[in-house]
């Protein structure tokens, strides 16, 4: 296992180290923009650029597989850049990669715009956030614990009371 510093109650400080396979010889590891940047950039691995149609989705290979510490979870969501300027986002607006998956990770990306969006070898499409996740099991009981919002709806913490 990869995972090292780790205390996952009190979160101290957490250096992961991710195995990447490489599925391409054309594939590039993910990176940071920054040295403070949370997320890693993924890159598509394409052989030709690919027109993404207006309001349709494409899926883009980034010719990687990775092996994700136990407990973890890749967590793959838009680039603000991508959205903001071309109108591209993952379809599921945030991929969700669980740490027994090995296959290649893949980014479906979907066109916001009324225009086609163009993909080119090499353009970042996404970001890979790494996060640990409490693994849990579900307990059926007949209440619930009372709280004070209750079983209130959407938008019930804005009710003020009268």
């Amino acid at each position: 296992m990869l995972l090292q510093n780790v205390q996952v109650l009190g979160y101290e400080s957490c250096k992961a180290g991710v195995g990447v396979k490489k599925l391409t010889d054309t594939a590039k590891l993910p990176e940071r923009g920054s040295q403070a940047a949370g997320g890693y950039d993924l890159y598509a691995d394409i052989q030709e650029n690919i027109i993404i149609p207006a309001h349709e989705t494409v899926k883009i290979g980034t010719g990687l597989a990775m092996s994700l510490p136990e407990d973890t979870v890749g967590l793959i969501f838009a680039r603000s850049g991508l959205a903001t300027k071309q109108g591209l986002r993952p379809a599921n607006c945030v991929g969700v990669c669980d740490p027994d998956y090995t296959g290649e990770y893949i980014v479906a990306l979907h066109n916001d715009t009324d225009e086609p969006q163009e993909i080119e070898k090499g353009d970042r499409i996404a970001q890979l956030i790494v996060m640990p996740f409490y693994p849990i099991e579900f307990q059926e009981v007949d209440e619930l614990e009372p709280t004070e919002r209750g079983d209130g709806g959407f938008g019930s913490t804005d009710e003020q009371p009268q």
